[in-house]
């Protein structure tokens, strides 16, 4: 079971070595389809990192090297694209987003606050969800949702309360998601709907907040969010559709040709990746994760078959485990207290997980004897601890279960030791190291203090410990621009412009790496995507300057022109359509 993760990366190498064993003459003989000629390439391949042309023919790269070399034997009918000496890298490899989510949230009213919205204050999240429900009132026996506010960019520094939403409408239930996506507020009427009283218990790795009297404050956290989210607005699947579309155009935009859903979960988003299957029009390559408390009924419901290679440009890799919350919301576990606690905990607050250690072994236990993948989502220290923990045994009983690449998805608050025990246990992480900028001077003042600040998203010491790593952006949580998750990492600067943790900055082409060839590996297609390798699918992002070469801080300045996924181009600047959801903007500032 545990070499069944491979199996694509071993179809994938004897499809390559197959190509390298045909004689040159033969491979040439009918030329390629296209080439790419005067460009500055950026191969992300050690064995040949830089060349100015690239072959395709039938979706598959045949040809890296000099203008001169690539025309004489592949030039034969190829349609010959000039590039004009921009530069050519590999298409972007999602570390970790949630594609499918953001279906549900596309028409969602918006409460980001800049860059992505224009949400300041509590008074702006009143008068957006006020214009909302005159527009359209949701169905009955549902919620007016709008997502994405963030109390440490309000004005008021706080969580807008009960009241706050209370007085938008008394009647209509309205909650409100927080840019996290690890908690949301509630109106009176909402928690009328939903059916939380003070009498509701917490669920296990769940909060619902009380008022003094014990009355419920309208605070919804981590795993109690079930209760808002069965009163959730669906869109039709007609709307999906289309959404869905468009979501996977945007990310087209920002090159990425393999994207990620972490965490599949409801039918709406199986039903599309599963009939963009059965159909073959999906855009982009898709790797999903089911979640831990959904996959097995997926399985025998769906007939998923976990670790299979890609169809039609879908595969369903693993299993998504979520081990805790959100630092910057105050619900990730840490080991010690948060610099501020949240309103009414006490001083030793650490947060708490959302699976017991005990449960999260099981789950270790069960799934890696099985030879599936595990992404765990942890951001705090102690949730980290439970995943060393879990996965020392889980491996000591499965001998080679190391081989399936566990990944520990954001391994924001990460101990040096952690980073040791992860260079043992064959542990991937992926690192939200975005961080640093939306959330930095928060970290630094609010939930974590200067130091842990400074460490979070080590990821140059991680290097240092032998340990490779994933970028990502967590898309809806920020929106899924690559280039500003590269330049992230390299100048780790806040909103504020203070430099967090300078000493774990990367070179622009470890951040390369980072977006391009590691995820690949991360996700067991190192083989067939990742860099500009001969054999490789055609997976090509075409850039108007050299990000290894500008000055770092204009890197998240840099336009993607061009992006061509398996030899195909879905996205020419000025030219692809992209319809962005209404408040999704790009990072600006």
């Amino acid at each position: 079971m545990i070499r069944a993760m491979t199996r694509a990366g071993r179809i994938a190498a004897i499809a390559v070595s197959a190509l390298a064993l045909l004689p040159v003459a033969a491979q040439a003989a009918r030329g390629a389809d296209t080439i790419y000629r005067d460009a500055t390439v950026l191969t992300v391949d050690d064995q040949k990192p830089r060349a100015q042309a690239v072959a395709i023919r039938d979706g598959l790269i045949v040809g890296v090297g000099s203008d001169r070399e690539i025309l004489a034997r592949w030039g034969q009918g190829a349609r010959i694209v000039d590039l004009k000496g921009k530069t050519l890298v590999p298409g972007f490899v999602d570390g970790h987003s949630h594609i499918g989510d953001l279906v549900s949230l596309w028409r969602l009213p918006d409460l980001s606050p800049p860059p992505v919205g224009a949400t300041r204050t509590i008074a702006d999240v009143q008068r957006i969800l006020g214009a909302a429900l005159a527009k359209a009132a949701p169905a009955p026996g549902k919620v007016l949702l709008g997502v994405g506010y963030d109390d440490s960019l309000l004005a008021e520094r706080r969580h807008p309360s009960k009241a706050d939403l209370d007085a938008v409408s008394t009647s209509q239930p309205i909650c409100i998601m927080h840019v996290s996506g690890h908690m949301a507020r509630c109106n009176s009427a909402a928690l009328t709907l939903i059916g939380v009283t003070r009498d509701t218990p917490d669920p296990v790795g769940g909060h619902l907040g009380r008022d003094a009297q014990g009355e419920p404050d309208g605070v919804i956290e981590e795993n109690a969010l079930a209760f808002v989210m069965k009163a959730a607005p669906i869109p039709t699947y007609a709307q999906a559709v289309q959404d869905f579309a468009e979501i996977q155009t945007y990310y087209a935009a920002q090159g990425y040709t393999t994207a990620q859903d972490g965490a599949t979960s409801n039918a709406v988003t199986f039903q599309l990746l599963q009939d963009g299957q059965r159909d073959n029009s999906l855009i982009l390559d898709i790797i999903a994760y089911p979640r831990w408390d959904v996959i097995d009924a997926a399985v025998a419901k769906r007939g998923l078959q976990i670790g299979a290679p890609f169809k039609n440009h879908l595969k369903f890799a693993g299993v998504k485990v979520i081990g805790d919350g959100s630092p910057q919301g105050k619900t990730a576990w840490l080991k010690e207290p948060y610099v501020h606690p949240p309103h009414g905990a006490p001083l030793d607050y650490r947060g708490f997980p959302n699976v017991p250690p005990a449960d999260l072994a099981k789950l270790y236990d069960t799934y890696l004897g099985r030879g599936w993948q595990v992404q765990t989502h942890c951001n705090g220290d102690a949730c980290i601890d439970s995943v060393i923990d879990a996965l020392g045994k889980a491996e000591a009983a499965h001998p080679g279960a190391k081989d399936t690449r566990p990944v520990v998805i954001h391994s924001q608050v990460t101990r040096a030791d952690q980073l040791q025990a992860y260079a043992k246990l064959g542990v991937f992480p992926s690192f939200f190291a975005e961080h640093t900028y939306y959330w930095g001077d928060w970290h630094r003042t609010e939930t974590l203090g200067p130091d842990r600040a400074a460490f979070i998203s080590p990821t140059a010491q991680a290097l240092k410990d032998g340990v490779r790593f994933s970028l990502h952006s967590d898309a809806p949580v920020v929106p899924p621009v690559a280039m500003h998750v590269m330049w992230s990492a390299v100048n780790r600067v806040t909103r504020s412009g203070y430099p967090l943790g300078p000493d774990q900055r990367l070179t622009p082409m470890e951040a390369l790496r980072a977006i391009t060839l590691w995820p690949a590996w991360q996700q067991h297609e190192e083989t067939t995507r990742g860099s500009i390798t001969v054999g490789k699918q055609a997976d090509l992002v075409v850039l108007e300057a050299n990000p290894l070469t500008v000055e770092q801080m204009s890197i998240r300045n840099i336009k993607v022109l061009l992006t061509v996924k398996s030899g195909r181009e879905i996205f020419r600047l000025g030219e692809t359509p992209v319809a962005r959801r209404p408040f999704a903007g790009e990072p600006v500032s």
